[in-house]
């Protein structure tokens, strides 16, 4: 029997990859420094989705930053609804500014942003990036870390 952990529902319960996005729940834990000023960072390197047009994989690495308020994302509803792409057909801009939307509108950060660094197709990578408000003052924010895409050079 599944067990529910502070009223979260995926989090120690056995949940099968939601089909969409649209269907995923991201859910949410409270943050307990919200007297603190500090980034948290989720990396997923091998995000995937379809072409919309082709119905081809396309493959990204995705870094999310934010500076939390009250709330913080909880990292498995999160896994789930990034593995819900791999079946719908969306380009990249749109892949990328929707997570960004989504985790905002769930925990409502005092800043966001994400970077979506996408390989080649039709050999072209194409990076998104996206932000919303404003780093707290005096946060250590490290870099991405993620070099641009160079081929085999």
């Amino acid at each position: 029997m599944a067990r529910k952990i502070g009223g979260l529902k995926q989090l120690g319960a056995k949940t099968p990859l939601p089909k969409s996005p649209s269907e995923a729940e991201l859910e949410r834990v409270a943050n307990p420094h919200q007297d603190t000023a500090y980034v948290t960072r989720f990396t997923c390197p091998e995000f995937t989705c379809l072409c919309p047009v082709t119905g081809q994989p396309d493959f990204a690495h995705l870094v999310i930053d934010y500076a939390p308020r009250g709330w913080l994302v909880e990292s498995k509803s999160l896994k789930l609804y990034l593995g819900s792409f791999r079946g719908q057909g969306t380009f990249h801009e749109d892949a990328t500014i929707t997570i960004g939307k989504r985790i905002v509108a769930l925990i409502e950060p005092a800043w966001l942003r994400i970077g979506g660094y996408w390989y080649p197709r039709g050999g072209i990578p194409i990076d998104v990036f996206w932000q919303h408000g404003t780093l707290p003052d005096g946060v250590w924010l490290p870099d991405q870390g993620v070099a641009p895409y160079r081929g085999r050079g």
